[in-house]
């Protein structure tokens, strides 16, 4: 403990025990800034003071503990759920971050003589039977209301006992008289017929919803009968309300039980966690849980803080569970699988999907509060991706466009925070390169631009993508060398045929990920690049074409055959022009000129 000045805490780190439990780091203030587990105290403890961490926010951490306490528990499964409920009460600074720690709506059958249903977001451990979590309160409620319309279960909070009903305090209410009760609070319905209702609700409420479904088809074939369009319109809405409820139960496979399936998301700074409940081979619960990494956690690390979340407030007690990595805790009741194909691995997918759409979900809905969020993002990602040391909020592509060696032209599209800035897109036609030459075409291309850019004192942009592979890359790389720009803008190449990035003195090509932002906005560029200077060698070509059979006429000069494009627009309706017509346009010479050129009678 070589990096340990504080004689206290070594002293206390002396005898930690070499046993399970949980550790809790202060600062100077006495304020809690790291919760941590251990399967061995003693052992994870000292592993903070006697090296050097590889992490900085590590290194910080060791750096601002002033003192620590601990407690001892029976096992690292005891540890873990300790932790877990210790970081939600303190929030400790250099702790993972649990971003939204939420409850989720359930459905409570309460534990009384005659139960009522009804929707809850705390837990009551009086025996009451709970369903859920529900993730869409929408569904919710209609489940809750159609349970009304299906079986008359009370929804007062009289507290209904045998002493209650034999003192005859009940009195019959609005509910009863509209059949929505049957009177429990006066003793007309025995608590065993009662009871008959309840369980019906609960084979609703575990996933059986045809009953419910069948008679919401009935009552819409009824009201539309007796012409109730209105009523029967709303009966619709929650049909399609509970048939997106059942299908999220849709049956996975027949061979699979009840399992549990962790997915995961990570894109660095943020991670998230899905789960999904499997019960008879059908999806009945998902909940996805947010994470915001503070000192380099592993994906195994944080799985374990989710499983730890899930059974805290789900009341979840794992058996066989599907996961992408094995947690980092001790769970000997557990069963672990990571599946690599079949149908355990079709669930692992679709979790880790669900956990994709709730990281996409939460960026839209930045993106809706702050439209600058997502710019921000994609610059960032761009930066990561091509090794860029600052923002690229300027971007530049080229591409070369030749059709055998004729008219070579290149284009520069300009990306300004990953938008196209049409205004200042540049095309080039090449004058200083004989024949078909890319490499040479492309050199040329950035010498003329950036020395004039550099002369004119105007900005560079961070970042120049050139259409190609290795060849263009080091004939930008040689004119950038030239200008002595090389460390000031950084180049790279991208190949077309398997979106290859290509740095200067790699040879080994980069392949970025095809849902990437960076690839996108790459290829974005890439093919406006191509658009642009396509278009302008078509220009440059039709004109050339259009002008050279007048260039052959003499005594028809360049202003003249201009005049006659303008007015008549092709060469062909200028050969089908009378003799009249050509002279309105250069005067009767030259009209005569083109007359006898083109073979008309004067």
């Amino acid at each position: 403990m070589k990096h340990l000045k504080n004689e206290i805490l070594r002293e206390k780190i002396a005898i930690l025990p070499d046993t399970p439990g949980v550790y809790t780091y202060y600062d100077s203030e006495g304020k809690v800034i790291y919760v941590g587990k251990a399967k061995n105290l003693k052992r994870r403890v000292s592993s903070y003071f006697n090296r050097t961490h590889d992490n900085v926010r590590t290194n910080l951490l060791v750096r601002n503990i002033a003192d620590m306490s601990y407690i001892v528990v029976p096992t690292e499964q005891d540890a873990l759920n300790l932790e877990n409920s210790m970081i939600k009460e303190y929030k400790p600074k250099y702790n993972v971050l649990l971003k939204d720690d939420k409850s989720y709506p359930w459905i409570v059958v309460t534990n009384e003589l005659y139960p009522r249903v009804f929707i809850t977001r705390t837990h009551i451990r009086d025996g009451s039977r709970y369903f859920g979590p529900y993730t869409n309160a929408a569904v919710a409620r209609t489940v809750i209301e159609l349970i009304g319309r299906l079986y008359p279960v009370r929804t007062c909070r009289i507290p209904i006992t045998p002493e209650y009903l034999r003192a005859g305090k009940g009195r019959l209410c609005l509910q009863y008289h509209i059949r929505r009760c049957k009177g429990c609070c006066t003793g007309a319905i025995t608590p065993e017929e009662y009871a008959g209702y309840i369980n019906a609700i609960k084979q609703i409420l575990r996933g059986d919803t045809q009953e419910l479904l069948d008679y919401l088809r009935s009552e819409m074939e009824r009201l539309s009968m007796e012409l109730r369009f209105e009523e029967a319109q709303e009966l619709k809405e929650s049909y399609k309300l509970i048939e997106q409820y059942r299908s999220r139960s849709v049956i996975v496979s027949q061979t699979i039980g009840d399992i549990d399936v962790f997915g995961i998301d990570d894109d660095g700074a943020d991670v998230y966690v899905n789960y999904m409940h499997v019960r008879r081979g059908a999806v009945v619960r998902s909940a996805t849980l947010r994470y915001k990494r503070r000192l380099d956690e592993s994906q195994s690390q944080i799985l374990a803080y989710a499983m730890a979340e899930i059974a805290a407030s789900l009341g979840v007690e794992f058996r066989e569970v599907v996961v992408p990595v094995v947690p980092e805790a001790d769970m000997p009741q557990v069963s672990f699988t990571v599946p690599q194909r079949g149908d355990k691995a079709k669930l692992l997918e679709v979790s880790v999907k669900n956990a994709r759409q709730a990281k996409i979900d939460d960026l839209k809905h930045q993106e809706r509060l702050n439209p600058e969020t997502r710019v921000e993002r994609t610059l960032k990602r761009i930066q990561a991706d091509f090794r860029l040391s600052e923002l690229p909020h300027h971007i530049e592509c080229f591409d070369n466009s030749n059709i055998q060696g004729t008219n070579p032209v290149a284009s520069c599209v300009v990306f300004r925070d990953a938008k196209p800035c049409k205004r200042d897109y540049r095309h080039f036609n090449i004058r200083t390169v004989e024949g078909p030459d890319d490499f040479a075409s492309m050199k040329e291309v950035l010498t003329r631009r950036y020395s004039r850019l550099v002369q004119e004192g105007k900005g560079l942009p961070q970042l120049i993508v050139v259409d190609g592979g290795k060849g263009q890359l080091s004939s930008a790389v040689e004119a950038l060398d030239e200008m002595g720009l090389r460390g000031v803008i950084a180049v790279v190449g991208i190949a077309k045929r398997l979106e290859e990035i290509y740095f200067p003195g790699d040879s080994v090509p980069l392949y970025i990920d095809k849902n990437s932002e960076s690839l996108r906005v790459v290829q974005h560029m890439r093919d406006e690049a191509h658009r642009f200077g396509i278009t302008h060698h078509r220009n440059r070509r039709s004109k050339s074409q259009l002008v050279s059979e007048l260039d052959g006429i003499k005594g028809i000069g360049p202003q003249s055959a201009t005049a006659l494009l303008k007015h008549f627009k092709s060469v062909k309706r200028i050969r089908a022009a009378s003799v009249d017509e050509l002279a309105g346009v250069v005067g009767p010479a030259k009209a005569r000129i083109l007359a006898d050129y083109f073979g008309k009678p004067l």
